[in-house]
Parts: C-alpha cells; sequence; structure tokens
C-alpha cells in the first residue's frame, strides 16, 4: 500500500512539473498584462517588457489596443473629428510620474473632407512609469477613455490594473511588441538627419498658408507632416514639392484660424513621417521674412517700363559673354552689303529674340498652370537643356573654325551665300537663330530691373506672363531693330576679307571657353566623369567635322551620321549619370565663414542682434560669379564677414531646390544673383542690387546693425 501510494506520488510530481514547464511561459505574460477589457468592437489592456520591477527607476509599459477591422482609435491630436485616448492614473501605488508616447498615426479622410488622423487594427501606446521607491512592487490603475470610430463614434471607458512585483527585471513575452511601437515614435530631427531649413507664413488671417522647408542627409521618399499648433487653428493635409534629388522637400500646410488671428508668433509641434522615417520636433512660428507684397496693388504700365529697360541692360550683363562671340561676327560680316540686306539680317535677329521669349513665356505658363515651380533661367538646372545647348554651341564654334560651310545646323536654317573672301555671308534665317540662340544664353542670370518685371509677371497669370516676356524680348532686341532702321552703322564696317578669319578663330575659342563653362555647370548636374565624357564627345566632333572638311563629298555623310550618333550619346548621359551627382547643393559651399543657408534660423539670429547676409548663387549664373570675385571674394568685404555678430549664409541653386524657390518667391524675386540683408535695423532684409558693389554691401551692413549701434551707444 505504502509503496502504492508512493508512486502515485511521484508520478503527479512528474505530471505537476510538466505541467509547471508548459505552462511556465504563459503564466509569466498574465503576470506581464492585465485582462483584456472588452467592448463590442474594440478591447484594451495594459502590458509591461518585464516580469518584475528591477533595480531602475523606470519601467516600461504599454497599452494595448486591439479593434475590430475599420474601426479605430485617434492619436493625440485627432485633426478635424475624434478625441485622443485620455489616461488617469489615480489608484496606483509607487508612481513617482508617467509619459505617454504616441507611434506615428495615419491620416483618415471621412465624409468626404473630413481630415482625421490615428491608429486602425491595433497599437500599443508606450508609457513610461517613474517609480517612487526603487526595487518596490508596482500597482497601476488606469482609468481609459477613448472613442472608438467606424461610420459612428462610440465613446468607451475601461479600467485596467496591473501588478509588476519585486525582483529581478526579466524580459516578458511583450517586450518585443512595446519595442516595436517605441520605435516608431518620432525621434529628435538631429537623429535622423534632418534639419528644418524654412518655416514662413503666407497670406493673411483667417487662411494662411504654412511653408516649412526640410533637407534630410538621405533622401526623401513620400514624406508627410502632421502640424499640430495652438486649439483655435486648423491645419488641413500639406502639398509639398520635392527637390530633384530628393534632399530637399517644400511643405505647403493650410492654416485656418476660428478667431481670425495669424499664427504668426504662435508655437507648434512639426511631425514628419517618411515610411519607418517619423520625426518631430517644436517651432515658433516667426514672421513672414520676405514681407511679401500684394503684386495685384502694383501697376502693369511701370512693370512694362522696367521690363524694356531691363531687356535693353541684358545686353550688358556678364551673362552676354558667351554670345559676344556671335554677336560680333553677326555684324563684321555685315560689311560691304546692301542696306536692305543688313535690315533684313537685324529685323530676323530681333525676331528670333521677341519670339524665344515668347516661347519661354508659353513653358513658363505651362509649367505654373500644373502647380511647378517657376523661376528665371531656371532651363540651366536641367542637364537635357545644358547637354543641348553645349551641342549647338560646339557647331557654331566649328563654323567658326571653317570646319563645315553654313552658319547655323543644317535644321535651323538654309546654306549661306559666300561673299569675296570665300566665307558666309549672313542670311536671314542664320540671323534668326542667331537672335535665338542669345536669347537662351544670356537668360539665366538677371538684370537691374528686369527682376522686378520677371518677379512681378510670374507671381500673376499667363497674359501678364506673356504682356511682360514679350516687352522684355523687344528690350533685348532694341540694338537689333535700331540698326535695322539705321543700317549704315553696319554697312561702313569694312568689306570682308582675310582678316575676318584671324577674328573668326578668336571668336571660336571664345566659343570653346564657353563650352568649357557650360561644362562645369553640368558637372553639378551629372558628375565629373559624365561631364569629361559629353566633353571628350565634343572634342570628337570637332575633329570628325575637320577631317570631313579636308575630305569633302562622300566622308560629308558619313560624318554627319556619326555627329548624330555623338548627338543622341551625349543626350543619353544625363540619364546615365544621374546616380552620380546626388546629394544637395549646399555641399559645395565650403568657403570658412560661409555657413550653408537655413532660412528658419535667419530671424532667431537677428532677435539675437545678430547681422546676417545671404547670398543665393548658381553655377550657371556669371553675374553671380563676376559679384563673388570682383565684390564679395574682396578682403574688405571678407573682412566685415568675419566680424562677430555677422553670420555669412549661402544658397546654392544650381539644382532645382523648392526651398530656395520658395525663398526667393517670397521676396518676389524669380531668378539670380539675389543677396539680402537681414538685423535689428532691417528684419525683413534688405534686397541689394543684382550688380554688388562695396559700397552697397558696407552700406547695407551699416543701416542692418543700425538698431543694434544706436542701442548700444545709449
Amino acid at each position: 500500500m505504502a509503496t502504492l501510494i508512493l508512486s502515485i506520488a511521484s508520478r503527479w510530481a512528474t505530471l505537476s512539473t510538466g505541467l509547471y514547464i508548459l505552462l511556465a511561459p504563459t503564466l509569466v505574460a498574465a503576470d506581464a498584462a492585465s485582462r483584456w477589457e472588452q467592448s463590442e468592437f474594440t478591447q484594451v489592456r495594459l502590458i509591461s517588457a518585464t516580469n518584475a520591477v528591477g533595480q531602475t527607476d523606470k519601467v516600461q509599459l504599454g497599452l494595448q489596443f486591439q479593434l475590430e477591422p475599420e474601426w479605430k482609435i485617434y492619436w493625440r491630436s485627432p485633426g478635424d473629428a475624434g478625441a485622443p485616448p485620455i489616461l488617469d492614473f489615480e489608484g496606483s501605488k509607487n508612481i513617482a510620474a508617467v509619459e505617454i508616447d504616441w507611434p506615428m498615426p495615419k491620416r483618415f479622410t471621412e465624409l468626404g473632407n473630413l481630415e482625421t488622423i490615428g491608429y486602425q487594427d491595433s497599437v500599443v501606446l508606450p508609457i513610461t512609469v517613474q517609480l517612487r521607491n526603487i526595487g518596490k512592487k508596482l500597482t497601476i490603475r488606469a482609468l481609459v477613455e477613448y472613442q472608438a470610430c467606424k461610420t459612428i463614434c462610440i465613446p468607451i471607458t475601461a479600467t485596467v490594473d496591473l501588478e509588476l512585483p519585486s525582483g529581478p527585471a526579466t524580459t516578458s513575452d511583450f517586450s518585443t511588441l512595446i519595442a516595436h511601437h517605441v520605435a516608431n515614435v518620432p525621434k529628435s530631427p538631429e537623429d535622423a538627419g534632418i534639419s528644418l531649413q524654412l518655416l514662413s507664413v503666407d497670406g493673411l488671417p483667417p487662411t494662411q498658408i504654412l511653408e516649412i522647408g526640410l533637407q534630410a542627409d538621405e533622401p526623401f521618399s513620400d514624406p508627410i507632416v502632421l502640424v499640430e499648433g495652438p486649439p483655435n487653428f486648423r491645419f488641413a493635409k500639406e502639398t509639398k514639392r520635392l527637390s530633384a534629388d530628393s534632399h530637399n522637400v517644400l511643405m505647403r500646410v493650410p492654416v485656418e484660424s476660428r478667431v481670425g488671428r495669424s499664427i504668426i508668433g504662435e508655437q507648434i509641434l512639426v511631425t514628419l513621417a517618411d515610411n519607418a522615417l517619423a520625426v518631430e520636433f517644436p517651432v515658433k512660428v516667426y514672421s513672414t521674412l520676405g514681407g511679401r507684397t500684394d503684386s495685384r496693388k502694383v501697376s502693369l504700365l511701370p512693370i512694362l517700363g522696367m521690363a524694356l529697360l531691363g531687356g535693353l541692360i541684358l545686353n550688358l550683363m556678364p551673362c552676354v559673354l558667351p554670345v559676344l562671340a556671335i554677336k560680333i561676327m553677326s555684324v563684321i560680316q555685315y560689311g560691304g552689303l546692301k542696306s536692305r540686306q543688313v535690315r533684313a539680317n537685324f529685323l530676323a535677329s530681333a525676331s528670333g529674340i521677341i519670339l524665344s521669349f515668347l516661347l519661354l513665356a508659353s513653358g513658363t505658363t505651362a509649367l505654373k498652370l500644373t502647380g511647378a515651380a517657376v523661376g528665371w533661367g531656371m532651363q540651366f538646372q536641367e542637364p537635357l537643356f545644358l547637354v543641348f545647348l553645349i551641342l549647338v554651341i560646339t557647331m557654331f564654334a566649328c563654323n567658326l573654325f571653317g570646319f563645315f560651310n553654313i552658319p547655323v545646323p543644317a535644321w535651323a536654317g538654309r546654306l549661306g551665300r559666300t561673299n569675296e573672301a570665300g566665307l558666309n555671308a549672313p542670311t536671314v534665317s542664320s540671323s534668326f537663330w542667331i537672335g535665338a540662340l542669345a536669347t537662351l544664353l544670356a537668360t539665366p542670370c538677371s538684370a537691374p530691373f528686369l527682376g522686378t518685371a520677371a518677379g512681378f509677371a510670374l507671381s500673376r497669370g499667363p497674359i501678364e506672363i506673356f504682356i511682360v516676356f514679350v516687352t522684355l524680348g523687344i528690350g533685348m532686341a532694341t540694338p537689333y531693330l535700331v540698326l535695322a532702321a539705321i543700317p549704315a552703322f553696319a554697312t561702313h564696317l569694312p568689306k570682308p576679307g582675310a582678316w575676318m578669319i584671324w577674328v573668326r578663330n578668336l571668336m571660336g575659342v571664345s566659343l570653346v571657353g564657353t563650352i568649357i563653362w557650360l561644362l562645369s555647370v553640368i558637372t553639378a548636374q551629372i558628375g565629373y566623369w559624365g561631364a569629361i565624357t559629353l566633353g571628350i564627345l565634343m572634342v570628337t566632333c570637332g575633329v570628325i567635322l575637320g577631317l570631313a572638311k579636308r575630305g569633302e563629298t562622300a566622308e560629308g555623310r558619313f560624318s554627319l551620321g556619326t555627329i548624330g550618333l555623338i548627338s543622341v550619346i551625349a543626350l543619353i548621359i544625363p540619364q546615365a549619370t544621374s546616380s552620380l551627382s546626388s546629394g544637395t547643393n549646399n555641399e559645395k559651399i565650403n568657403d570658412s565663414y560661409w555657413e550653408k543657408l537655413n532660412v528658419s534660423a535667419i530671424e532667431p539670429l537677428v532677435q539675437a542682434g545678430n547681422t546676417v547676409f545671404v547670398d543665393i548663387t548658381a553655377d550657371w549664373c556669371l553675374t553671380c560669379k563676376v559679384n563673388k570675385s570682383l565684390v564679395l571674394d574682396k578682403a574688405a568685404i571678407v573682412d566685415q564677414m568675419t566680424l562677430p555678430g555677422i553670420v555669412a549664409m549661402r544658397g546654392d541653386w544650381t539644382k532645382p531646390d523648392p526651398i530656395i524657390a520658395e525663398y526667393l518667391e517670397s521676396f518676389g524675386r524669380y531668378g539670380l544673383p539675389f543677396n539680402v540683408i537681414y538685423g535689428p535695423g532691417t528684419p525683413l532684409g534688405l534686397v541689394l542690387p543684382e550688380l554688388l558693389s562695396k559700397a552697397a554691401i558696407l552700406s547695407g551692413l551699416q543701416q542692418a546693425r543700425s538698431t543694434a549701434d544706436s542701442a548700444s551707444k545709449q
């Protein structure tokens, strides 16, 4: 009998041990979680990342929601409808403080136009509990009030209880789940390599546009932004514009004030999400940096006067240097021709200029109607356009060197006439295309008066764009129109002769310099190897045309086919080498005292009493390079820029950048060069002339510092 009892006891012990081993994880899991508090469509409970409190002052918990399909609960800022979960920890023991985190939510559209923000299916809200007594038992009692919604919303109240004993803080079965949601909580932007570059406001209350410009070390994919602010403001869904390399994004968030108050001066919290990336940062909305002006209050007549004068001055700007050779050749070849021929050719050049401005107006209007960013000279940001321009100028250079006997490419006009010197006299067709090319090459930079006129047009509608652009064309064509009216200026030049061969070669060398400049510009878009390859192809074109000129006839057909193939390869290079030019424009700014442009930092710097000098430049802006070489890099200016209390910022617009485009637009500007000085005396910025001078900069710096200087004397 005793043996039987011992046998039964032994078997029972073995069975109990086995059951304990099998059920231990379940029992531990149950200790690390409260029971589910269920409603008809939802259930909620508390879970813990550890099975006991351990010996640290903090314990990681989570509030877990499970929802029926298509049901949702709301984020801390629910949007146009709904209410976030509210927790009350009254009755809990050993709690010093509680912090609730919110994983990145989703945006929902309800009832057609209501935008709400929340969670579907399931979510865990991470909760960090700071213990009052380290190592002591923790008792959590939380009253949870939340709203669950589908087509209707149901308010729900639940009480969840969880007790964690003293002992080692071994990980529970819920630690991975909680850690996953902790990882989805937005972090600081510095940790994610994201910086705020622009924060400004457009418009007047009750409806304004909040403009947020962000820059990232890694390219953005499909970012969204959620904005939280004071209760009486509604922040709608953003529209966004990415830069060409996707390292910059400009968000425009509609803001509606329910009490008619401006968002300027308010504190907001911006949350950005992009795939697995989530960051948030609190910022204060400062006043509009550019002091945006309403173009509707500006009369069209004075703008047309500025456009006419600006177009005329454009002929004297550094940006026209690349076409100087073409202009000189187009004039000196008129020597000895009849007045009727000279007049016809100058009118053709003027027509080419004006028609080119019409085409620019058409393209600009089309882009603007699609919502794309527009700007003066923006075509130089496109590598395909630059390749096309390099090909055309290569043909012009080869023509000047005498490698082939047509004044323009075959598609552009008919064969020219030959004068006594054996050289091509200009034709109406060639003169027209010279005018068109002059326009394309002369428009990467703005001129005095031109920037104001172009800014007015680009901020208005299609009618104003066409009127102003045609007026700009007439202004630029004015010298040709004057020569057409008085052809004696050209007919009295010496007749073409052997001396022109030397002039043609000299002008050809100047066009080679233009090609080298354009290759340096396109390097930013296609990388060094892409630019070198393109340069080799252009040299090959010249060699083939030169050899064909010697062989004439039969070899000519072969050479034209080869040139066509080379042109196709050249146009493919930008796409094939796009990966070599990744990164932001501002990476090239390496002067010791120049900082990268950060528009959002300007106003805080000014409020701290600093003076900020901003220079917006681009590789394709020759006027910018002239300003830099003749003014900004001079010792007197460098000494001023390096003084304490002066911050020099430079933005590079060589490639499309929506943040810089928006910044320029805030001043009513759409082209380069652009320089502005901020300071206590000029808090909204003092815009400098397109052509900089030492006197203008020193005077501007003094004016910007004036308030601070006067205050220091009192």
